[in-house]
């Protein structure tokens, strides 16, 4: 037969027991454990604020929008840049492999500060000035990004198998190196293509 301490015993740990469980899932918000997949998020949002609708086939003089956002699950706090680069068809991309930014200059720029689990979206509004065709070839030689004008000066040629003059608006993720003191490129970017037209 049990004692009475035996009992206090027993009802202590299932007690014990019982609110760890309860506690399980508010606890997951809190504590992060080892070997937990740490990343950042890179999307683009089309102008309705969902993963559709991104302008394609796009004409001078006109402004356009979409959302850029990041996500931060990297277990910590962290500092980023979005660059938001233009490109035509020749013209580098990040190179994944080598884990390599795009050789283009940034034109604009986002900076922001995240807490861990937390997400930022900001409207990015654009158009292309400026743009002359003719003789298979195109010439945009501007671009306003969120009102801010920019000379661009990017020649294309017409594309024989897609039908379009291609260029290219994307946007690199970067992330304060606190070892460092610097910021790096984080491997990740998207970008939006556009048949780019000279009339509106």
């Amino acid at each position: 037969m049990m004692k009475l301490e035996d009992y206090e015993t027993l009802f202590a740990a299932v007690g014990l027991i019982g609110v760890l469980l309860f506690a399980s899932p508010a606890l997951s918000l809190v504590v992060h454990l080892p070997g937990s997949e740490q990343f950042s998020e890179l999307y683009v949002l089309g102008p309705e604020h969902v993963l559709a609708g991104y302008p394609f086939n796009v004409s001078a003089d006109v402004n356009y929008l979409v959302y850029m956002g990041v996500g931060n699950h990297m277990g910590e706090s962290a500092y980023y840049i979005v660059q938001v680069k233009f490109r035509n068809q020749t013209d580098e991309l990040p190179n994944f492999t080598a884990d390599e930014p795009s050789p283009l200059p940034s034109l604009y720029e986002y900076r922001l500060f995240l807490q861990d689990g937390q997400n930022w979206e900001q409207p990015l509004t654009f158009s292309f000035l400026q743009v002359s065709t003719g003789q298979n070839k195109s010439m945009v030689s501007g671009l306003t990004l969120n009102g801010v004008t920019l000379a661009v000066y990017k020649p294309e040629v017409w594309n024989q198998e897609n039908s379009e003059y291609f260029y290219e608006l994307f946007m690199e993720l970067w992330i304060y190196n606190v070892t460092s003191d610097t910021f790096q490129y984080h491997n990740r970017y998207v970008g939006l293509v556009f048949n780019v037209t000279g009339t509106s």
